[in-house]
C-alpha cells in the first residue's frame, strides 16, 4: 500500500515510455536517489528501449522498498513489465567501502556480464561488482517481488554510488555544465548494453 499512497502525492511524476522490448527503471527517482531518473530515462531515449519511472519531487524522499513496488497498485507498471522482455533497473546506494563500486544484482546473470563488460570499458576509475557474492545482501535484488525481476527474463539492478552520477565531494570543484563526465560515460555504456543485446521481435 505505501506504492499506492506515494503514487496517488500529487507532486510524484509516474512516467511510462514504451519502445522496444529492452526496459530501464528508476522508480527511486526524482528527489529520492539523485539522478537515476535521468541516467535510465537518457539511456532508454537515447537506445530506443521502454522507460518506467517514478520521479518524486525535491524534499520527498519517500523509500518504497522495491519488494513493495508492485503492478498490483500500478497500471503503468503493469503495462511496462508485460511489455518488455528484460530490464536494467537503476538504484543510488552509498555504503562505507563501496564508494566507488558499481553493483550489479538481479537474476539475469548473463545480462549482468554482458553490461558488466560495458561499464569495465567506460569506467576504468571503477570496481564494477558482478559477482553476487561481492555485493551485500540486502543489494543483491534477488527478491520475487523485486520488478527487476519480472519480465519474462528477469533483469539487473544496478546500484550506482554518489560519484558516478555527480554527487558529493569528489566534483565539488567542477565546473562543467550538464552531467559530469563519470554520468556521461555511465550513460554511453548502458546505451551500448541495451544495443547490443538480442531482442525478440
Amino acid at each position: 500500500m505505501m506504492f499506492a499512497k506515494l503514487l496517488a502525492h500529487p507532486e510524484v511524476r509516474e512516467v511510462l515510455e514504451l519502445r522496444n522490448k529492452f526496459g530501464f527503471m528508476a522508480y527511486h527517482g526524482g528527489g529520492l536517489e539523485h539522478l537515476t531518473d535521468v541516467i535510465a530515462q537518457s539511456a532508454a531515449q537515447q537506445s530506443g528501449a521502454s522507460y518506467y519511472g517514478v520521479h518524486q519531487p525535491r524534499g520527498l524522499k519517500w523509500h518504497v522498498p522495491s519488494h513493495e513496488v508492485s503492478p498490483n497498485f500500478s497500471n503503468s507498471l503493469k503495462t511496462f513489465i508485460d511489455h518488455v522482455d528484460v530490464v536494467i533497473t537503476v538504484h543510488g546506494f552509498g555504503r562505507d567501502g563501496f564508494f566507488t563500486s558499481l553493483l550489479l544484482g538481479g537474476r539475469n546473470r548473463h545480462l549482468a556480464g554482458h553490461l558488466s563488460t560495458h561499464l569495465k570499458q567506460a569506467l576504468p576509475g571503477y570496481e564494477i561488482c558482478d559477482d553476487l557474492e561481492t555485493i551485500p545482501v540486502d543489494l543483491r535484488g534477488l527478491h520475487d517481488n523485486n520488478p527487476v525481476n519480472l519480465p519474462r527474463l528477469g533483469g539487473v539492478q544496478v546500484e550506482l554510488p554518489p560519484r558516478v552520477r555527480g554527487v558529493g565531494r569528489f566534483w565539488k570543484d567542477w565546473q562543467g555544465d550538464g552531467l559530469t563526465p563519470h554520468t556521461e560515460s555511465l550513460i554511453e555504456a548502458l546505451v551500448t548494453t541495451a544495443k547490443n543485446w538480442p531482442l525478440t521481435k
